[in-house]
């Protein structure tokens, strides 16, 4: 027991200082977390999670050629003129634009250029901002577990049939798409009438004395007048084609190839498919390889690699090596309430700024509990939590890019403007899940 404190104590430890120095320390401290448990205590080393690093480097490579194609300033373009179009209805569509922009390309950080368009359309309108600016955050990280070439998708996937209890693209979308809109409607409900109107509120109006301030509210934001390549549309139509054969193979597993008896696991298919999309949208637009290596998505989805690696494997290490002291001290309660692992998956995803991160840290737990895929499923809106200390880059964005100052942090650190629509968000989601789950499976 006293050994299984001291791992205990040294894993949160190595998360923590990870967190504090950035996603690539928690990588490299994760590794060396493994040393210690491999070494110091004689824990066997469990094997890396490479499907969930794999996926990350397939769909990452094929959103980043997308952006350096143009596809993804094409979409922002298009979702730009659909809320100018409804400026007065912007904090119900900005979150769903965020959120399908990421359920289609499979990363949350395509919204960063979107969130300057949605602060721009609110203060136009003379709406406060921090009302769609807020939950379109949240929507945009709520829409990863609603896609299917997003890391969090294949690696929950790879991990349920690495333990013999498979579970299909099919059977999660139907799960995590429904639950996530209205999770993300839910939110954006409540948004509407949050804090008080730019012409009330005391805080606005002493900066608006600033003739600086001022004049910066009067400059415009937009995208539309931006000059995309002509092949930026055809760059978004290869994209989709590439997720519409994922989509195909999944419903109609009958068309993959079978090897020995054995069907091409569909995490291998996201892969090999998003790659030949990359490569196909490569040589289609005319795409400068180099450029792909320094779009903002490549490094955010290289970054994420890292993080899993390291942090990942050191978690499957900690659990297997003290399986039985915890089944004997904590399966039961599990086994009695499922619904109890959505609030540890949730803690772990207040620190762990990625939710394949957390899926791959806490299902192997889960399974060790004794849950089936299922079970995990029917919570797995709740491994996104990382808008809870509010350190996220799209919620730093959307505080910088809010020039009004009403999208903030706050003075006592949770009181932030993501924190009630993201536990709205995630709790109605959560719920709709588990209802759903409960229905279909």
């Amino acid at each position: 027991m006293v050994q299984f404190w001291i791992q205990f104590v040294l894993v949160l430890g190595a998360i923590l200082i990870g967190i504090r120095r950035g996603s690539i320390a928690l990588g490299l401290l994760g590794g060396l977390g493994v040393t210690v448990l491999t070494i110091g205590f004689h824990t066997p080393p469990a094997s890396p999670p490479s499907d969930g690093m794999l996926s990350i480097l397939a769909g990452g490579t094929a959103a980043a050629t997308l952006q350096v194609a143009g596809g993804l300033d094409w979409m922002v373009q298009r979702a730009e003129r659909l809320l100018r179009a409804h400026p007065s209805r912007v904090t119900i569509l900005a979150p769903f634009c965020t959120f399908f922009l990421t359920m289609c390309v499979g990363t949350g950080h395509a919204v960063y250029s979107l969130l300057p368009v949605i602060a721009d359309v609110a203060l136009k309108t003379k709406i406060r901002p921090e009302r769609p600016m807020g939950i379109s955050s949240v929507a945009s990280q709520m829409g990863i577990t609603a896609s299917p070439v997003a890391a969090a998708v294949t690696s929950f996937m790879a991990l349920s049939l690495k333990n013999h209890d498979p579970v299909t693209l099919i059977e999660i979308l139907r799960i995590t798409i429904p639950s996530g809109l209205v999770g993300v409607l839910v939110a954006a409900l409540w948004s509407i009438n949050r804090g008080k109107d730019l012409d009330k509120d005391p805080e606005f109006l002493e900066r608006m004395k600033d003739p600086e301030f001022r004049a910066s509210l009067e400059e415009n934001v937009t995208t539309l007048g931006k000059q995309l390549p002509a092949t930026a549309p055809l760059s978004v139509a290869l994209f989709f084609g590439g997720i519409l054969v994922v989509v195909i193979l999944a419903l109609f597993p009958v068309l993959l190839p079978h090897y020995n008896g054995k069907m091409l696991p569909l995490t291998t298919v996201v892969q090999i498919i998003m790659m030949s999309a990359g490569a196909i949208i490569l040589f289609s637009c005319h795409v400068k390889a180099a450029d792909i290596g320094h779009s903002s998505v490549f490094t955010a989805g290289m970054t994420a690699v890292i993080a899993i690696f390291g942090i990942a494997w050191m978690s499957d290490c900690f659990v297997s090596g003290n399986q039985e002291f915890l089944i004997r001290n904590i399966k039961e309660m599990v086994q009695y309430a499922p619904w109890t692992f959505a609030l540890a998956m949730f803690a772990v995803s207040a620190f762990v700024k990625s939710q394949a991160a957390v899926l791959v840290i806490m299902m192997p737990f889960g399974y060790t509990l004794g849950l089936s895929t299922h079970q995990m499923l029917a919570v797995i809106p709740s491994c996104y939590a990382y808008f809870f200390f509010c350190f996220y880059p799209s919620d730093l964005a959307s505080i910088s890019m809010d020039r009004t100052g009403t999208t903030h942090i706050g003075n006592w650190l949770l009181n932030h403007s993501f924190m009630i629509p993201g536990l709205l968000g995630v709790a109605v989601s959560t719920l709709v899940a588990y209802a759903l789950s409960t229905l279909v499976f």
